[in-house]
């Protein structure tokens, strides 16, 4: 892609300054918050050690619906939608069909579509909002005090340079440097061990979009880019080697031919590489100004292709806190909120990632009958699956409320509809607070920037202030001007 706005290196615009952010990583998570604040009117500078360039060579191919949501208030989703490849079911377990066709949301279903594309549609999105990249240019140092963040950074031929923001988001990954600035261990361990990659092409086109089964000691799993190359994972429990042995095609389509009971003829592979998942979880999220998002605070195994849109939705919760408080909006406490939102969703997709493979690759007696017995909870029990599938999209995640709040507070609003043929992610597209009302609401233009105001259409008579990732912020069953105001001088500013 090209038309990037700053830096490449360490030569053009500095943007940074006392109130601006800089993120650390280009990937969706860094990508999709920096695009966000900028909209917002907040100076970002993105730092990216590796050369200005959009990999293929990516793991994550789902988007959950969820994550299409926060797109769709970003009116990113429908063209994601259309480079992608809809699947209203997900197969687990072997038996085991999740349907998703019934999901309380617009987009019922996940999306299969490889992480680039989601990538480039968020690093345009970056760029025509004006953040400055900063490519080729390395973490080497980070300090901190109450007024704000001193990176040092090293640019191409070793150019050294100091840059300094209110704040710094580390989303540079499972490795990150950032971390290690701040001083956070990455407690965890490695789950799975040799674990294959490759894309090739394929003589025989699979029945399946997704094609994923266990089988004794493999697994293997196989989804489409699109360009008539396929995405192979696998492992195989039997050959447990380091990430450095070598790896060939042979050895691919024999775990292919475990798990599937055929390798669909596999030839041509353009990548192979061998790595180890782990399941691993910081702390914090943050450190004084210092916040983590992403693979840089969370990884979990790739089962139910929870890493991607966990890390995105990480963004989108703090992006709108950042911005508020920069503004002055809002209390600086207000940032306090992401760690006890965020930290235990990410706390919760770790289990449930880890147990699906602990599940899916079950071998003892007592594995194998629990996973008979959950199965047949899932199948026959509408509530377990319902909570399951939930989990999985991240439809089913809601924030902690005060006591004495209202039972919305907290909660996700699916895509409601509004009067004059609205709808509310169409509403939330300005990155604003909707206040949704039964009757006409007039604020006087006291929250004109920061604010939309909304009706019904049909004739609930609840008043709902959404916050701009989409979560209640405020309720009341009935709600006077006095109390409506109250409410937005409280959240709004």
């Amino acid at each position: 892609m090209s038309g990037t706005t700053g830096t490449t290196g360490s030569t053009g615009t500095d943007r940074t300054t006392p109130n601006s952010v800089i993120i650390v990583g280009s990937g969706p998570t860094g990508l999709l918050l920096a695009g966000d604040l900028a909209a917002a009117g907040v100076p970002v500078t993105v730092v990216e050690k590796r050369a200005h360039k959009i990999s293929n060579i990516s793991r994550a191919f789902v988007l959950h619906a969820r994550t299409l949501e926060q797109l769709d208030a970003r009116a990113l989703a429908d063209g994601l939608e259309a480079a992608g490849r809809p699947l209203d079911r997900l197969r687990l377990f072997g038996r085991l069909t999740i349907r998703l066709d019934t999901l309380p949301s617009r987009f019922r279903h996940l999306l299969v579509i490889p992480q680039y594309e989601v990538e480039k549609v968020l690093e345009r999105r970056a760029v025509d909002a004006g953040v400055a990249f900063r490519y080729e240019t390395e973490l080497t140092g980070l300090s901190q005090d109450a007024g704000g963040v001193t990176l040092e950074v090293r640019g191409p031929g070793d150019t050294t340079e100091s840059l300094h923001a209110a704040y710094v988001v580390g989303a540079d990954g499972m490795r990150s440097g950032v971390r290690e600035a701040i001083g956070l261990p990455f407690p965890g361990r490695s789950v799975i061990k040799s674990v294959v990659l490759a894309d090739v092409r394929l003589a025989e086109e699979p029945e399946s979009l997704l094609t994923v089964n266990t089988a004794g000691d493999a697994f293997a799993f196989i989804a489409p880019f699109g360009d008539g190359y396929y995405r192979v994972i696998g492992w195989n429990r039997a050959h447990d080697v380091p990430d450095s042995e070598p790896l060939d095609l042979d050895e691919i389509k024999e775990i292919a031919r475990l798990a599937l009971g055929k390798d669909f003829g596999m030839y041509d592979a353009r990548w192979m590489s061998r790595f180890h998942s782990d399941e691993r979880q910081a702390p914090a999220y943050r450190v004084g100004r210092v916040f983590l998002a992403g693979d840089a605070a969370h990884v979990h195994t790739p089962a139910g292709g929870q890493g991607m849109n966990t890390g995105l939705q990480d963004a989108a919760n703090l992006s709108w806190k950042l911005a508020q408080v920069i503004h002055g909006h809002a209390a600086p406490g207000l940032l306090d909120t992401y760690q006890a939102e965020r930290h235990p969703v990410g706390r919760s997709v770790l289990r449930s990632s880890g147990g699906i493979v602990r599940l899916a690759m079950a071998k003892r007696p007592w594995e194998l009958a629990l996973r008979a017995a959950l199965t047949t909870v899932l199948d026959r029990v509408a509530p377990a699956r319902r909570r399951m599938i939930g989990q999985v999209t991240g439809i089913g995640f809601r924030y902690g409320a005060p006591r004495g709040a209202h039972r919305l507070t907290g909660t996700r609003v699916p895509d409601v509809a509004l009067a004059d043929d609205g709808r509310l992610y169409e509403a939330l597209r300005g990155g604003r607070f909707v206040l949704i009302t039964p009757e006409a609401y007039d604020d006087q233009g006291a929250h004109k920037d920061r604010l939309t105001v909304e009706r019904w259409a049909g004739d609930r008579r609840t008043t709902v202030l959404v916050r701009p990732d989409g979560y209640v912020a405020w309720a009341a069953d009935s709600a006077d001007a006095g109390a409506i105001e109250a409410a937005l001088t409280a959240h709004v500013g």
